[in-house]
């Protein structure tokens, strides 16, 4: 499939996801995923150290390899059905990959209710997206929570599906969502997962490593062109200190659009955070120049617009140049 087409195709796949979102009535592949996640973890996550590590293996090979197969399988079903109906597959299953607006929902269903001095609704809002204990969490603590969430889900809901959309389709992208979910649910450094979720762990860092970083430079981009319309922020030192602060973050990846935006907005993320009564502290991203508040919710906000298109239009260029469009049908 030419690079053009393949242009075209997921952004009506954007257009589609920015109107209708993640409508609660349609089965979404990602929780289909999930529960053949949460199914072989049960059967698999037993025995010694070296036999979990292997079957973990097992498990991101079996997941991925299986996600993208079974996509692939189906489109071309539906297209030797009819070529309109195989269409139709690909442009709904690239617009689950995305989560443009649910991310921008989820940032204004904490900022609104903060904004009116509710911090109990915002509470609630932010512990649908976070881990983290909420209950007491003053105002910049809530926003910070949101601040970082936005930040490190543009790579992960918006950039990376767009990134593996346009090189391979919905097959490819679906792949990339089985390795995101699979880091979510068994990707952890504690004593169940730290064996049994050490390939996905790993395989979701090279996932993301180059998407992560053109999102910090394309949220550097959006940063110049909202100081040139709106609030000025801070983006003249924005990318030396991104550079020096995002290896601080437990991820090799998550730091760099946390630390982009903290030091674009001029405040502090990062610090000390509470999971279930244990407290965790880690390090801090950006300096404190401003007091979080909700206004920086919205303005996170706006820059995960512009850095997803600022993206888009990066990749998009690169793939009509290139004038191929990886394995696409």
């Amino acid at each position: 499939m030419l690079g053009l087409t393949s242009v075209v195709l997921v952004a009506i796949a954007i257009v589609i996801d920015l109107v209708v979102g993640d409508p609660r009535s349609l089965p979404h592949p990602v929780v289909i995923i999930g529960r053949a996640i949460s199914a072989l973890e049960q059967r698999w996550n037993q025995g010694s150290g070296k036999r979990r590590r292997l079957l973990g293996f097992l498990l991101t090979a079996t997941i991925v390899l299986g996600t993208f197969s079974l996509a692939w399988l189906s489109l071309v079903v539906l297209t030797w059905v009819h070529p309109w109906l195989g269409l139709a597959a690909e442009l709904w299953l690239l617009a689950t990959t995305l989560a443009i607006k649910g991310l921008a929902e989820a940032g204004r269903a904490i900022a609104v209710p903060l904004a009116n001095g509710d911090f109990a609704s915002a509470r609630n809002a932010l512990a649908m997206v976070v881990g983290r204990d909420t209950e007491q969490l003053d105002e910049a603590e809530i926003t910070r929570g949101a601040v970082e969430t936005i930040a490190e889900n543009t790579v992960d809901g918006i950039t990376s599906p767009l990134f593996f959309a346009l090189i391979g389709g919905a097959p490819l992208a679906l792949a990339y969502k089985a390795i995101n979910t699979l880091d979510s649910m068994v990707g952890y450094q504690n004593k169940r997962y730290s064996d049994f979720g050490y390939a996905s762990a790993k395989l979701d860092d090279m996932a993301n490593w180059l998407p992560a970083r053109l999102t910090a430079l394309c949220l550097w981009a959006a940063g110049v062109l909202i100081s040139w319309h709106s609030s000025a922020l801070y983006w003249r030192r924005a990318i030396t200190a991104t550079c020096r602060e995002a290896p601080r973050h437990p991820s090799p990846n998550a730091g760099w659009p946390e630390a982009m935006v903290a030091n674009l907005l001029g405040v502090q993320l990062g610090g000390t955070n509470v999971y279930q009564g244990a407290v965790s502290h880690r390090a801090t991203l950006g300096s404190p120049l401003e007091t979080l508040t909700f206004s920086h919710i919205n303005v996170t906000i706006k820059l995960m617009h512009g850095a997803w298109l600022l993206f888009f239009l990066l990749m998009a260029v690169l793939m009509s140049s290139a004038g191929a469009g990886g394995v696409w049908l």
